[in-house]
Order: C-alpha cells, then structure tokens, then sequence
C-alpha cells in the first residue's frame, strides 16, 4: 500500500508516524514545499487530555514532546494592572519549529520518506498512491484545486491578530487586556520554552485603524505594542517572525474527501487560536485517519466514512466552541466593562463550554470570590437564587417560565388546566411567570385554542389563576399580550404545523406577504388598522391590571404583527411605516407607549423580540439595538431577547445557551436589563449566564413542560437556605418532603462532582 501525505505540519506527520508504525510494510511518503527548519509561529498549546492521547498512541513522541514543553497548571486574567489566577487547567506549550523537528525524528525512525522544498503542483506523478492526505494547511493548494468537490467555504472574521514572540518569562498562560483610547487589546500569552513566550495580540477592525497599524509593517508593529503592552513585557522585546496582521479563516468543508484524496489538519478545519485547538484538532484528526486507514486499508470508501465517522461530529463542536469564544474577543469593548472579577469569569466561560462548576472543580476559591462580587454584600448565594427587582416588583429567584402556548382555552377563555399548568410552576418556586400568548381580539389569536383579554369573561378566569398564585406561593405572573398578524388563523400543532384553520379570518401584517405558501395574504395595515389595533393593545393593558397581572410583556417577537414592522424581511412598505429602523419602530412604539400610559407606573412592562432572523438580508445587530433602545426610552423595563420564526425559511444555530449572546449584546450595550432564553436546562447553566453579565433573568421553556418542580430541585443541588427552609415559600402541604429532597439531590451532586474529578485527565507536569 502507497500513501502520499502533501504538508509536513503536525498533523501530516503524526499521521505518518501512527499508520507506518502500525503499518511498517505501507510506503509513507511526506511532501512538504518548506525547509525541514522552517517554522512560522511560536508556540503550540496541548491539554492535558490531548498529551494522555499521546502517550497511548505513540509513547515514543510523547516523551520527545514532553522533555521540551513548558507546563503550567494556571491561568491568569489581567486587565490594566489588575491579575487573577486560576488554578487547575493543565496545559503544555512547545516550540513549534521543536514540535516538527521531533516529529521529523519519529518519521525516520519509523521509516517514513521525508521530502523537503518539495512543492507539489501536479498530482498525477502520485498516480500510484492508494491514498492522498492534502495536510497542507490553510492556504492548501490541494483543497483549493478541489474547492467546489469538498464544498469548501473559507469566512474571514472581522478581527486582526498578530503572531509575536518574546523573551519574557511566563509562569502561566495569561490573557493581558489593555484598555487605549483607540480601543481594547488582548495578547494571547505563554511561554513554550525556556527563555521564549508566544504573544498573539488582537483587537478589533475599528481599534486597529484607529490605531494606525499597517498589516505587513513589522517594526511599526513591535514598537506600537510594545508601548501598550509596555508594563506587561516588562523589558523585554518582541521578536517576529513574518508576522503580519492578518484576519482569522474560518475554514470548512461538505466533505473531507475527493477520490483517493482525503483532508486533514487547517485544510480541513481550522479552530479558532482562542480556544488552542489548531494543532490538537489536527493531530487528533491524524489519529481518527490512521486508524481508519489501519482498519479498512485500501477501501477508500471504508476509509473516508469511517474517518469523518469518528471525527465529524467532534470537530464540528470544536468550531462552534472556538466561533463562540471567537466572536467573544470580537466584543471584548463591550465585555471590559464589567466589573474585574465578573470580568475574568466571562473571560473563562466564554466558548460555554466551561460553566461555573467546570470552574469550582478546579479552583473553588476562585468561583467563590466571583459568586461574592455577583452578591455584592459577599455572600455565597447561589447568583439563580438571589432576588430582582424591576419597578416596585421584586422576584424572589432570577428563574422565569418563558411563554408557551398551551393551545387548550375554550373560545379564547382559559381553564382549569391553566390553573394547573400556572399554579403548579408557581408552588414550585419559579420566581416569574410570564404567560402565553394573549391575544387581544378574536382575530388576534394564533389557533382557536389560544386565550384572550378582550372580555370580561377572560379577566374572571385570568383573575382566578393570579388570586392562586398570589395565595399560594412568592411567583410573580406578567401576561404577554399580542396579535398574531399574519402567523394567525392557524390549525393547533398538533394538527397540522402552520396549516390555515377552514374559514380562516383575514389576517394583518405590515405587509401583504404571506408567511408560507399555505397561509393567506394579509392585508397591508393602514392608519385605521392602527388606531384600531392601538385602542385594543390599551385595553387589553387596562384587563390585565384588572386581572391582577404583576407585569405584563408586548409580545414583539417571532414574526408576530408589531414584529412584522421590526424586520425588513416582512415589512417592505414604502411609507412612513416602512424602510429604516427608525420608521419600521414608530408603530410598534406607539402601541407600547399606549400600554405604558394607562398601566399602573409601580408595575413594570417587558417587550419580547427577535434579535435575529436567521436569514438573508434579516433583521441586523444595529437594527436590534436600536430596537432596544427605543422601547426603553419608551418606558420598557426589561427585554425578553429571543430570536427567529419570523420567516419559514430560516437556518438557526441551535446548541446549548444559544441565544444569550443577543441577550448579552442588548444588555451590555443599550445597558437595560433583559432575560435570555433558549436551550437553558440546569442551574449550572443559569448561573453561569447570571455571572457572565449575559442577563438578569433566566427563561425556561420546554425545560419546565415536564419538570415543575426544576427549581425546588435545582434549590435543593444548590442547597439554598438549607438552614432556614422556612424561606423557601413552599406551600405547607408539601413542606415535610423537603427533608427529603435535600439530602437526596446534595448526594447525587457529591457523586456526580467525585466522578467528574476522577474522571478528570491526569496530569502531565515534569
């Protein structure tokens, strides 16, 4: 068997070393267009993880490796002067140019045919090789040839980094952000060997203009950094090497394999240098190839499936991690606002892949000072559990049940499963409610089984579940009023998904576009559309003070009627109503401004949007923020930032905490305080967000559907008030099974935490 393998970076070698020591009868031949003593970089990054792979896989790399890295189990977190340190990480730095001179050295002894300044251009001289590895980085010429066959895209971001070097000494990875006039910098630091350390410094498209950089003037750039970053070098210089400014290429591909040509490494998959993961992306990928082409040999096929098999849906979770901590120093004017320590924990948190009990588990001491500094009067409460005030309404926990349509009223009345479905949330200790969907008309409502708050009827029923609420347990209950525009006059789901109903009513929007192929048009409001529909939102504001709602929410989200103004998307009118944000606002505000004016001013208003319409040419981040800060001129109190639905065509980005960022960036910029949804489902996540200043309240959704009593359990995992249950509010009938609960769930959570740190990688320091 001939495999040809074109790159001599990390992953083409270790690639080669793996299969000809598994393999010693394969030809492995390596061609790569650089001296064998070329390098360009520094340093690389292993994790403790990554090393105990090595050591399993080839015993004999991992100790050449391990005899030259630089090891550190701390990471520090400085920002103009200020520094912590967290303990417990486990990483490694190595030289680069050593890490592919040892793994040159493997080769030979391996037997593997190594060629140097050997430029491949024409592949048909490999006529013969069974298998083509393309591992020629970035820039790969070989994916490039194919780029159409691999459905590659290549996305360059909006930032700029440099790769330095310097002779300062390190004794821990350390992010040093710098604040300047022109903006904030970051240098990525560690040291790789003795008397050598890496520094990646970045900062935005905006802040590198400002500043004056040039992208291929080096000395210009040493001597601009080296005076912002003058008392982190602490004397020392920087020293470059080709270092030019350049934009990170977010690089991926349909498929990993052309014919008997197969990807590996950056011209695969690059990993944002954030996260670390470049280099260890493509040696572990090297290991998933070799085992696969061990395996199945010279069935290509075989080969190729089993190798995307294995390493698919892993580097995939890798990019979304590295994008998300990615676009976090993409923001990083808008995060060195916090406050220092919440600072450094968002710096720690935030790809979401670490949490606040990732982070306990390694330096507990430094998640109690952040918790303390959350607090403010320094105690340890758990940040889910501490009280919010927004007007004269206090919540006793950050934790909401977000609006979810129950589709179960009778003509537009709600029932007594309303009153179990509220109620029982509410006697489990949610701290807000915020109800479904409430329309105000008849021609308002999404399905007919959707409620309303237009009659006196509707008030008596809503009234009885806020009277149980009220009685029976410390939630607050705020209504989320709306009209259904163009979504309405629909089939319940589980009938038939966005299905028109027979006789349908004529349907509203801002536009005469319908939202599928199956729905109706709706008619283009007009002016008198919009008293209309004005004096009805009044009304029913003034209903649900009647009905002694605690707060009430405008319901301005998922392509709704006031959200069909918001986004370009569903509102083309080329009047007052139509084409910039400005006048795509002024209804949508108007109808909120009405609400304001006629509910009581001790009670506080919520308005829901999208914050992005997961298309083409949607709804923009400014338009957002303009949004936000519109609705809380106009008196808003709190943003419910969710996202999508407003098109049927849309393509979201689904995973865990997926849509805190839009929370965060509403928060933080428009400074309004907001509540954040989307696939939360612990406390450990809720907190998390809480502490990384992404929002001051945490919406549950289908979380809660079968679970009511998350929060009396999440109380219990945290052991909140364990001393004092009486302050729990837990309604007397159930009060003796808290004596249960509480040990039973803390044990689980001792299990669980002895699990994870045996389980925890051991540890490679010299």
């Amino acid at each position: 068997m001939k495999v040809t393998v074109i790159g001599g970076g990390p992953g083409g070698l270790y690639f080669s070393i793996l299969l000809k020591k598994a393999m010693p009868d394969c030809n492995v031949a390596v061609y790569e267009r650089n001296k064998a003593d070329d390098s360009f970089g520094f340093g690389v990054v292993f994790s403790d993880e990554t090393l105990s792979e090595f050591l399993s896989r080839d015993p004999e790399s991992y100790d050449l490796i391990r005899t030259k890295f630089a090891y550190w189990d701390e990471l520090d977190v400085a920002r103009d002067g200020e520094v912590v340190r967290i303990s417990g990480n486990g990483f490694c730095g190595c030289s680069r140019k050593t890490l592919l001179q040892l793994l040159q050295q493997r080769c030979r002894e391996e037997g593997v045919e190594l060629n140097f300044e050997a430029n491949v251009g024409d592949l048909s001289q490999f006529s013969d090789s069974d298998i083509i590895v393309a591992a020629d980085g970035i820039n790969s010429s070989m994916r490039d040839k194919f780029a159409s066959d691999f459905g590659t895209n290549i996305q360059l971001q909006s930032n700029r980094f440099v790769w330095l070097g310097s002779t300062r000494p390190l004794d821990s990875f350390t992010y040093f952000f710098r604040t300047t006039p022109f903006g904030t910098f970051v240098a990525h630091s560690y040291q790789y060997e003795k008397g050598m350390s890496t520094w990646i410094f970045e900062t935005t498209d905006e802040t590198w203009h400002k500043a004056g950089f040039s992208t291929t003037d080096e000395q210009d750039t040493i001597q601009k950094l080296s005076e912002i970053f003058k008392e982190e070098l602490d004397g020392h210089g920087l020293i470059s090497n080709r270092s030019h400014w350049r934009q990170f290429p977010t690089i991926t591909n349909k498929t990993w394999h052309k014919d008997n040509i197969v990807l590996l490494g950056d011209a695969k998959a690059t990993a944002h240098y954030s996260i670390g993961s470049g280099t260890k992306l493509a040696m572990e990928c090297a290991i998933a190839l070799a085992d696969s082409v061990i395996k199945y040999q010279t069935d290509t096929k075989a080969v190729f499936d089993n190798y995307e098999k294995l390493r698919r849906n892993r580097v995939e979770m890798i990019q979304h991690a590295a994008n998300v901590s990615r676009e976090w120093f993409e923001h990083m004017d808008r995060h060195i606002q916090h406050d220092f320590m919440a600072f450094a924990f968002s710096v720690m948190t935030r790809s979401k892949k670490v949490t606040l009990e990732n982070l306990a588990l390694r330096d507990p001491s430094f998640t109690k000072k952040v918790v303390a500094g959350f607090n403010q009067i320094g105690t340890t409460t758990s940040p889910a559990f501490t009280p919010f005030t927004l007007r004269e309404m206090t919540v006793d926990n950050r934790i909401v049940m977000s609006p979810m349509e129950q589709y179960s009223a009778q003509d537009a009345v709600v029932t007594d499963w309303h009153l179990m479905h509220y109620g029982s949330r509410a006697t489990n200790g949610i701290g807000l409610i915020l109800t479904e969907a409430t329309a105000i008309s008849p021609t308002g409502r999404i399905t007919l089984g959707c409620p309303g708050i237009w009659s006196k009827d509707q008030v008596i029923a809503w009234k009885r579940i806020t009277e149980f609420i009220h009685a029976n347990s410390t939630s607050k209950i705020g209504l989320q009023i709306g009209h259904s525009g163009r979504k309405g006059a629909v089939q319940l789901p589980w009938q038939s998904s966005n299905t028109p109903i027979e006789n349908a009513w004529p349907l509203l929007s801002a536009s005469p576009l319908p939202f599928n192929s199956k729905m109706g048009i709706p008619k283009e409001m007009t002016l008198e559309d919009m008293d209309m529909i004005t004096s009805q939102f009044e009304k029913a504001t003034k209903n649900a003070h009647d009905a002694g709602f605690d707060m009430i929410e405008l319901q301005a989200h998922h392509g709704f009627l006031l959200a069909s103004f918001l986004s370009p998307l569903t509102n083309i009118r080329t009047d007052e109503f139509g084409g910039s944000i400005k006048n795509r606002l002024k209804f949508p505000i108007r109808v909120f401004k009405a609400m304001r004016g006629v509910f009581p001013q001790e009670k506080p208003m919520s308005v829901r949007i999208s914050a992005s319409d997961w298309a083409e040419n949607g709804i923009t981040d400014n338009d957002v923020l303009n949004i936000a800060e519109a609705f809380k001129q106009a008196g808003a109190d709190i943003i419910n930032v969710s996202t999508g639905l407003t098109v049927e065509n849309q393509k979201p980005h689904v995973g865990r905490m997926w849509q805190t960022p839009f929370s965060d960036m509403v928060r933080n910029t428009v400074h309004i305080p907001t509540i954040t949804a989307g696939y939360i489902q612990d406390i450990d996540q809720i907190n998390t967000i809480l502490l990384n200043g992404r929002a001051d309240l945490v919406a549950l959704g289908k979380t809660l559907l079968l679970d009511p009593a998350f929060v009396r359990n999440a109380q219990a995992y945290e052991q909140y008030n364990a001393q004092n249950l009486d302050s729990l509010g837990i309604p007397k009938p159930y009060t003796s099974a808290v004596s249960h609960l509480y040990p039973y769930i803390g044990g689980q959570r001792k299990a669980m935490e002895g699990m994870k740190k045996a389980l925890k990688p051991v540890t490679h320091k010299k």
